[in-house]
């Protein structure tokens, strides 16, 4: 399982083994069942009725298992064959997560019936955010874009695929890593949605060329409307300069929740180092990605944020190396944000 989930997770691979054991095996096979779902709602080679049906059958065997019932398993041929189709080589890896889909049911089976309700509660909401986007997206092309309405719908979107994470993320260490500890919770869960958001926000904005050229735009067609602008006119890049200032600012909202995902990790208990480690690293990377997109221009279909794995790596051990100081290990964030103010203010 542990390779699967290191082919599949990429980078929060080492997010997931840092936890502490008491929650990793459940928020692994949560993931591995959340990138499942993904990958039925994104197997382009499909089309999007049986993509739905496969989706809404992978929810509903999860709450069979959560209730203790056997689950019918859904039949993947089909999209393990789009799979196979446009794997790389060597690297078959969403293929083989939907063949291995009843050994993760199985394992599911094997967890408290609490922590059963929690993943299945988690999957429910992020299953309906892939079902959202299914039909809303599904007629959409290059040439005919279809874009979110409102902000709050990219919020709620936002909240259905990520912000539900750091919900369930929060109930699962209140359970089994510090139960007792004197924490406010209603801040605690507050913060822990906001911090979800924050990383799917960062998703949204880097991702943005990629999906416009699937038909899917994510900036609300309302805030695009008070620019002058159109979804259609985000494929022309000479529009930066109109996009740019709404752009900024959901760059700057992006990083305000990220804010709060940093209060969030810091509210932690301090002896709890796997867990607040395992918070710092996505959050540290997520600012270094809004740095890379204000410098860039995300219109550009060749342009293209990754931060390389050399840099991960430092940000990982320089994150470990400063963590028994309390003073330098906060600098981390405050360094980071520091420079992604730097860079929307390069004068």
């Amino acid at each position: 399982m542990q390779d699967l989930l290191r082919q599949v997770s990429r980078s929060f691979y080492l997010t997931l083994r840092v936890l502490p054991h008491s929650i990793n095996e459940q928020l692994s096979i949560a993931y591995l069942l959340a990138r499942a779902s993904d990958t039925v709602a994104d197997t382009l080679l499909v089309e999007v009725g049986r993509r739905l049906e496969a989706l809404l059958q992978i929810r509903k065997s999860i709450q069979e298992v959560c209730e203790g019932r056997k689950p019918r398993l859904p039949e993947f041929g089909d999209l393990r064959e789009a799979q196979k189709a446009v794997a790389h080589a060597g690297m078959p890896a969403e293929r083989i997560l939907l063949e291995r889909l009843g050994t993760i049911l199985d394992t599911l089976r094997g967890f408290s019936a609490d922590d059963r309700l929690r993943i299945r509660n988690v999957l429910d909401t992020i299953t309906q955010g892939q079902e959202m986007d299914l039909v809303r997206f599904g007629d959409a092309t290059v040439d005919r874009i279809v874009a979110l309405g409102t902000d709050e719908e990219l919020d709620d979107y936002a909240y259905k695929v990520a912000g539900c994470v750091g919900e369930f993320w929060t109930h699962m260490c209140r359970s089994h890593v510090f139960p007792k500890a004197p924490l406010n919770d209603d801040t605690l869960l507050a913060d822990g949605i906001r911090f979800g958001k924050g990383l799917q926000l960062v998703n949204i904005l880097r991702d943005l060329p990629d999906d416009l050229r699937q038909g899917r735009c994510y900036i609300p067609k309302e805030q695009l409307s008070k620019c002058g602008l159109q979804p259609q006119d985000l494929l022309d890049a000479t529009k930066i300069n109109t996009f740019r200032p709404l752009y900024d600012r959901y760059l700057r909202q992006t990083e305000d929740h990220l804010a709060s995902g940093w209060r969030y990790t810091t509210s932690l208990p301090f002896r709890q180092m796997r867990v607040r480690l395992a918070c710092s690293w996505p959050l540290l990377i997520g600012l270094e990605t809004i740095g890379e997109l204000h410098r860039g221009n995300i219109l550009d279909g060749q342009y293209h944020v990754r931060i390389p794995h050399s840099d991960t790596r430092w940000l990982i051990l320089r994150s470990v190396v400063l963590y028994p100081s309390p003073t330098a290990w906060q600098g981390l964030f405050d360094r980071a944000k520091k420079r992604t103010f730097r860079d929307q203010n390069p004068h």
